[in-house]
């Protein structure tokens, strides 16, 4: 045991040894994940999350580590709740390195967006876009970033500058539209709608020439709003109803559009008109927006507010819950993001007392290995003696389930009509459902052949594990002639599978057992039953046996 134990040992101190890598390799492998970075973002990942960070001792590879994986989670707006220690990537290249400066300061500025610190996102990037030196390729990526938050920050005349400078460095023409429209965004913000509007009549013609349908359609719609802005009502009631014209009243803007006309009805001092209006446009969010329709609410009811201000001179109370909805979305998504943060913030805390632990670093990896050794061989015992206990569990199934068959075989033939005694036709009926979920619950080969021997001997199952003729007379005795009025009521429009499903349901088995029995795959159960609550006209939610049997109460 003991020569056992030596030799264990060094076995694991040799593979130890062979898996460390050095600096070079650790070198190596961050360049080529540098190399394919700018190509493919998820190759560069992959290569870096065969690196544990721990192990890199060296300044320069740390800080190259933590640059690329916070890099990488930017392209791919990817989650960098975990990512703070490019803070520390961001201090090192400071000054050493423009490129890595400038791409380590946006991840840097992006990871404080990730944590809830928007202000201090943006006040990096504002500080990054006033170096100068800067190449145009990295200032463009720095502004855009810069003025994407602010957008959706709703900043204004400090976001006109910043997208005006991104405006004119953007070379690619699709990039410049989006920048110009980018622009058109921070004047509405700033209260500038001239300026917000002769940049949108830009854009609008650009989109005319170059045949873009949907973005003509939105810059139209857009142009409606700012006329609303200007005051302009009257033409901006025109120029929806232009819009109606070329795209039809039922278009996948209508409500939108309604809303608008909704606006300036109110504008205008037409208050029926504009609850007319208004009204158009719920019933048309509810209708195309599905999920989205209590963003649009969100909206709505704070005109509903107004208007019924206007109307009765009180405001109702379930508007005002209606207006603070949104608000308590946006909280719990920051008490979200504020929870992971600092679950983020404890596990870069571990991480760190790791890497101070340096001279003890091998011998934890030691002890962890022979722990993991031991779970192994713990877990490899239990699963051979479990897997030996099932064995002996199926062994006595299948006996007991033969036996059945042999008893069933050998006793004289009684119909069901000719049991007298309720009870005991019920305790049969339930005997026979019990062999059934029994097949079910341990679908082997063997079990399935005899449950069809079992379900062959009064009749023929054709192939199936179950004779279904008979299953549903058990059914209709057992649960009040369920099977006889579903198929009377929906037999025209439910499918025979359906009607499989639902009677299996009825007896309480499992959507895997069912798909067992029915010889189908669990996703094409549960397809099915979608397909059944559609047929019955029920919510997608609900439960389909309550429902049909309320409806044979009913």
């Amino acid at each position: 045991m003991r020569h056992l134990i030596y030799i264990t040992t060094a076995v694991v101190v040799f593979v130890i040894s062979a898996c460390s890598k050095s600096t070079s390799q650790y070198n190596r492998e961050l360049e080529d994940a540098e190399k394919v970075m700018q190509c493919n973002t998820d190759s560069a990942l992959s290569l870096l999350e065969t690196i544990e960070p721990s192990e890199l001792k060296v300044d320069s590879l740390r800080a190259k580590y933590h640059y690329l994986m916070a890099y990488g989670h930017m392209r791919r707006n990817r989650s960098m709740i975990g990512d703070s220690l490019i803070s520390y990537a961001h201090e090192y290249y400071r000054g050493k390195d423009v490129v890595k400066d400038i791409r380590s300061g946006m991840s840097f500025a992006w990871y404080k967006f990730w944590v809830g610190d928007t202000p201090g996102a943006m006040t990096m990037l504002d500080s990054l876009s006033a170096l100068t030196d800067v190449p145009d390729s990295l200032m463009i990526q720095i502004l855009r970033t810069r003025v994407f938050l602010g957008a959706a920050e709703y900043q204004g005349l400090e976001l006109t500058p910043l997208a005006g400078r991104l405006e004119a460095l953007e070379t690619d023409s699709l990039r410049k539209i989006e920048a110009k429209y980018l622009l058109l965004t921070a004047y509405a913000y700033a209260g500038d709608p001239d300026s917000a509007i002769h940049i949108l009549n830009e854009l609008v013609d650009y989109a005319r020439k170059n045949k873009w349908g949907d973005k003509h359609f939105q810059f139209e719609m857009e142009r409606a709003q700012l006329l609303t802005e200007q005051g302009k009502n009257a033409e901006s009631d025109a120029l929806i109803d232009e819009i109606f014209r070329k795209a039809g009243p039922e278009n996948g803007a209508a409500d939108l559009l309604n809303f608008q006309y909704a606006i300036n009805a109110l504008n205008s001092g037409d208050i029926r008109r504009a609850s007319r209006h208004l009204a158009i446009a719920d019933s048309l969010a509810a209708r195309l927006r599905d999920d989205d329709d209590a963003y649009f609410r969100s909206y709505s009811n704070l005109l509903h507010a107004i208007i019924d201000f206007k109307l009765t001179g009180s405001i109702k109370l379930t508007h005002i819950n209606g207006l603070n909805n949104r608000q308590s979305e946006r909280y719990n998504r920051m008490k979200a993001s504020q929870w992971e943060s600092e679950r983020g913030a404890l596990r870069q805390q571990n991480r760190a007392l790791v890497l101070k632990a340096e001279s003890e670093h091998k011998t934890v990896i030691i002890l962890i290995i022979g722990i993991v050794a031991l779970l192994i061989a713990a877990g490899g015992f239990w699963a051979v003696i479990t897997r030996r206990q099932r064995e002996h569990e199926n062994e006595e199934r299948i006996e007991a389930l033969q036996k059945m068959v042999d008893d069933y075989k050998s006793a004289p033939a009684v119909r069901s009509s000719e049991i007298n005694d309720s009870a005991t036709l019920r305790s049969v009926m339930l005997k026979q459902l019990g062999i059934i979920k029994m097949v079910a619950e341990t679908p082997t080969e063997q079990n399935r052949e005899i449950l069809r021997k079992i379900s062959s001997i009064d009749g023929e199952t054709n192939g199936e594990l179950v004779d279904w003729d008979n299953l549903y007379r058990i059914i209709d005795n057992l649960y009040s002639g369920f099977y006889g009025t579903l198929h009377s009521r929906y037999g025209n429009i439910l499918s025979p599978k359906e009607e499989q499903i639902i009677v299996l349901m009825v007896a309480g088995f499992s959507t895997k057992e069912i798909s067992v029995i029915t010889g189908q795959t669990t996703s094409t159960v549960y397809v099915r039953k979608s397909s059944i609550r559609k047929k019955l006209g029920m919510p997608e939610k609900d439960d389909i046996v309550r429902y049909l049997l309320n409806q044979s109460k009913d």
